[in-house]
């Protein structure tokens, strides 16, 4: 698996953690008429199957779901990876303090380094090693 592939699998794996996440607390989310949620949770689909075919024009549909989700189900906020609000950027980077952007900003250089050099960066293991 090329490095950005993996860069780009590990943040697809926590996105469909998300939508599964998302679809279980449907039930909880009663103050939303259902015809509001299917299309939402519609879009949220079409999304991962566009990151799943690695389209790089997804990132800013990718932006709107996730601010969405902290405006239209803010009880669950809290449960969205904040690789995800990096990873998609734009729009989301709103949400994340300072000292936050450049801990990822930090990551991001780290693994630019690493892959120039032709080396694997392994991604979830910096952010483990970060958040000790």
């Amino acid at each position: 698996m090329s490095a950005q592939s993996s860069y780009h699998a590990y943040h697809l794996a926590l996105l469909e953690s998300l939508f599964d996440t998302l679809h279980a607390q449907a039930m909880l989310m009663d103050q939303l008429p259902e015809e509001s949620h299917e299309p939402f949770m519609e879009r949220f689909a079409e999304l991962l199957q566009e990151l799943r075919l690695n389209q790089r024009d997804c990132l800013y549909e990718g932006q709107e779901i996730l601010c969405q989700i902290i405006s239209r189900y803010p009880q669950i906020a809290h449960l969205i990876p904040r690789e995800l609000l990096w990873f998609f950027g734009g729009d989301c980077l709103h949400f994340m303090p300072d000292e936050e952007i450049a801990r990822f900003q930090a990551l991001d250089e780290q693994r630019a380094l690493v892959e120039a050099r032709g080396e694997h960066f392994d991604w979830a293991s910096a952010m483990h090693q970060r958040l000790q």
